[in-house]
């Protein structure tokens, strides 16, 4: 029988799927309306147990596993008690607990019994523990709330509390300094009470010990770093080895094994940090570990760096550890090794994050007192210039070098200057500066070319080009155009660096290595600073306050920029060319073997790529001059200004003059005057040659006999093919006798046949001549001679 409509019925689920929120949010409310009208009524049937529980502790004794609490304790406790639900307990239930809660706790009779004795009362403590056990902190937990026909019951759970590894590190390492300076202790007493050979046989087996160590972690590393990483971390905390007998030498280990690692461990590509939304987003579990490797591969090297950077502060400051597990005389070794691995690190991992930090951190050292800690990073910064292939690592240095240079008010070492000899931008800039010397010619061929295509043919170019340009992207190849920008921005800084010195410290010990960069780069300057720094550079050669080597750069220099796009200025560089004339006769085998090679270049620069501004008359004093030097240097100099003499006979046909004995003309040479204009060079010969042909090094006296005859190019006089392709200053590098050796070697003697002589032996045949011999050579030895008696015959 179906029920009644009158009844109200029990809303079936889908029923209340379809109830609006609106009524559920009112129900709700209605419902805790009536839970709080019956909590106060419920609060004060709590108050009266709290308050017979609190008679019943004052008139009862506590065992002594009960703690006093703290007033906020039992503010949290009543809280707590408030907070329970006691709706289902009632009031006989009540009532049975507090009379429960009255009785004394501590008796061993029933709970109807009416006499208590002492005595039970006395053992009843004793069986109580004397220690209190350690309870374990808990956690409340808050879960989903039971919800029944009337009513929400919340729901909790305690969970133990573990304390995170974060503050336990936090805590071991407050503990560091007291555990350390206690391990120091007790190794300083047992080492105390052996003798030299012992300590030193336990600290060998020590260090064995921690080499396997070392070994173990690092192989580990290297054949899995993605799930290794955590050995990574225990490799860093051997940093800060206690032991003082070997802390130095665990800790340089471990930063040499760990630089080793990060080389071989670190991607070629420079980790990016996520973005929030990076992180929300699911992804593979590969991507996942792909993620964890690299941001813990990221801190580890970070923390790594830190730690080199943290050894080399406490070397410049100092600064003694309280564990005192490394003395202060250690800390220079280990400082060399920090920067020997961030030296290490600047070169071969320059695509990798914190490159610019290490640039920063080791740009101070450059200058350092300590020789072979600034020696170790120049080499390093040379190294990095010269590996360069993109530009961006090349302009971050030279940043970080002119603002040393600045800051230090130039005060530094010549050999921070010359590091940037190793940047690599010439050829790179020398197609821009070709591209840029005509820019109508490409103004006007893009128009030509937007003439000549129609719009759709231009539409189609245009998209062609921004497709082409997406694919560079996708390549990850830098662009020629971001090369030159970087190129160019970085020759900006180093011609900054130069003139700079020029102008506010000309007289410092810098001067050689600006003018050798000068020389170096001279032929990528500006046409607008051209006569500035010629008359800058005539200024300082005419002073007298430079060195042979000094005024040596100043003329090549000179000669590099009107050689190269300087070549359209109208300038005759006559004193240069005076300058240098004059300063040949000072060289010879004692000075500097580089400064022939300086000497090369610019008779390279002044007589044979300008052979249609020099006159003949010049250059037949220079051809004389180079002949006269070649016989007071040494072997290898030699064959370079003699191949430099052959190369001004080929530019100067006419010059052959040289090579005969007759006079040319009206005039008499005069070899000490130093204007190669007016010598009259026309009027001597090369008798050098003749001297040079009998020269010990055998290509000394093959170049001196084929100038002798003419520089011929074929014939039986020619020079074979390695000597006459070959530049003057290749010939002196080839033959440069640096070790102190005949280079090419010279051949040893030939074995004669050594002619039959006859030996007398020690002892004879005749046993009576032998003695007599013996006799008469020991009567001379005993002998002495008088000289002052005088016999008369």
């Amino acid at each position: 029988m179906a029920p009644s409509r009158t009844k109200k019925r029990r809303p079936s689920f889908r029923r209340l799927l379809k109830t609006s929120n609106l009524k559920l949010d009112n129900k709700m409310k209605n419902r805790q309306m009536k839970q709080q009208n019956s909590s106060k009524k419920q609060r004060k049937e709590h108050r009266k147990m709290r308050q017979a529980l609190k008679s019943v502790a004052q008139a009862a004794p506590r065992p002594l596993d009960v703690t006093a609490k703290n007033p906020e304790e039992e503010e949290e406790e009543e809280d707590f008690l408030e907070s329970l639900p006691t709706d289902m307990m009632d009031d006989t239930d009540l009532q049975q607990m507090s009379s429960f809660l009255s009785r004394d706790l501590s008796s061993c009779d029933s709970v109807h019994g009416t006499k208590k004795r002492k005595s039970e009362v006395v053992r009843g403590y004793e069986k109580i523990p004397r220690k209190m056990a350690a309870v374990p902190e808990e956690e409340v937990i808050h879960l989903l709330p039971i919800k029944d026909k009337t009513r929400l019951i919340p729901q909790s759970m305690h969970k133990v509390v573990t304390k995170q590894p974060d503050e336990q590190e936090d805590e071991e390492e407050e503990e560091e300094p007291t555990q350390e300076a206690e391990i120091g202790a007790a190794t300083l007493v047992n080492n105390a009470l052996l003798t030299p050979a012992q300590q030193q046989k336990v600290r060998a087996r020590k260090i064995q010990d921690r080499k396997l160590t070392i070994a173990n972690l690092a192989s580990t590393v290297i054949a899995n770093p993605s799930t290794n990483m955590k050995c990574v971390k225990q490799l860093r905390g051997m940093l800060m080895e206690v032991d003082p007998c070997m802390a130095v030498t665990v800790r340089k280990l471990v930063m040499v094994s760990l630089m080793e690692i990060f080389k071989d461990i670190t991607p070629t590509y420079k980790i990016r940090p996520l973005t929030a939304a990076e992180k929300a987003t699911k992804v593979k579990k590969e991507t996942q570990q792909l993620r964890e490797f690299e941001e813990g591969l990221l801190s580890q090297y970070k923390f790594y760096l830190e730690d080199l950077e943290q050894c080399i502060k406490d070397w410049k400051q100092k600064k003694s550890k309280r564990s005192q597990a490394v003395s202060l005389d250690s800390y220079l070794g280990l400082a060399e090794v920090a920067v020997r691995c961030l030296c290490e690190l600047l070169v071969a991992m320059t695509h990798f994050n914190f490159h610019n930090n290490i640039l920063v951190a080791l740009a101070p050292l450059l200058n350092d007192p300590v020789k072979t800690v600034s020696d170790t990073c120049c080499r390093a910064f040379a190294e990095l210039f010269r590996q360069d292939k993109v530009g961006g690592p090349s302009l971050a240095a030279v940043r970080v070098i002119s603002g040393l240079v600045k800051r230090l008010n130039y005060n530094v070492r010549p050999k921070v200057l010359q590091t940037l000899l190793s940047v690599r931008i010439q050829e790179v800039l020398v197609k821009k500066d070709l591209k840029d010397t005509t820019p109508t010619m490409k103004a006007m061929h893009h128009k030509d070319k937007k003439n000549q295509l129609s719009r759709m043919r231009r539409k189609w170019k245009k998209a062609e080009e921004k497709l082409q340009q997406e694919l560079l992207e996708t390549e990850a190849s830098d662009s020629k155009e971001r090369k030159m920008k970087m190129h160019t921005e970085t020759l900006n800084i180093v011609f900054l660096i130069y003139f700079r010195i020029l102008k506010k410290a000309h007289k410092s010990a810098l001067l050689p290595a600006v003018l050798e960069g000068l020389a170096n780069f001279a032929h990528l300057i500006n046409l607008e600073f051209f006569d500035d720094l010629l008359n800058v550079l005539q200024g300082l050669i005419q002073s007298g306050d430079l060195s042979n080597r000094e005024r040596l750069h100043c003329i090549q220099t000179v000669f590099t920029i009107l050689t190269g796009h300087g070549d359209v200025l109208n300038i005759d560089p006559l004193n240069f060319y005076s300058e240098l004339y004059a300063m040949l006769p000072q060289l010879h085998a004692g000075a500097r073997g580089d400064e022939i090679v300086i000497v090369l270049r610019c008779l390279d620069a002044m007589l044979i790529r300008r052979r249609k501004q020099v006159s003949l008359q010049r250059a037949m004093a220079f051809i004389k001059r180079i002949s006269v030097l070649s016989l007071h240097v040494q072997s290898h100099a030699s064959v370079g200004l003699l191949a430099a003499a052959r190369a001004a006979l080929h530019s100067f046909p006419r010059s052959d003059f040289l090579l005969d004995n007759e006079v040319q003309g009206s005039g008499l040479y005069l070899p000490e005057l130093q204007h190669p204009e007016h010598c009259n060079a026309h009027n001597t010969a090369l008798w050098e040659l003749h001297a040079l042909q009998r020269h010990f090094h055998p290509v000394v006296r093959q170049l001196a006999s084929h100038l002798s005859r003419g520089a011929p190019s074929e014939g039986s006089g020619a020079l074979p093919q390695e000597l006459s392709r070959r530049l003057p200053v290749q010939l002196f590098d080839d033959y440069d006798v640096k070790d102190m050796t005949f280079n090419p070697p010279v051949a040893a003697p030939r074995h004669k046949k050594k002619k039959e002589v006859f030996r007398v032996d020690r002892s004879l045949l005749d046993g009576d001549l032998q003695r007599l011999v013996d006799n008469s050579l020991r009567s001379s030895q005993e002998a002495e001679l008088d000289f002052w008696t005088t016999h008369k015959y």
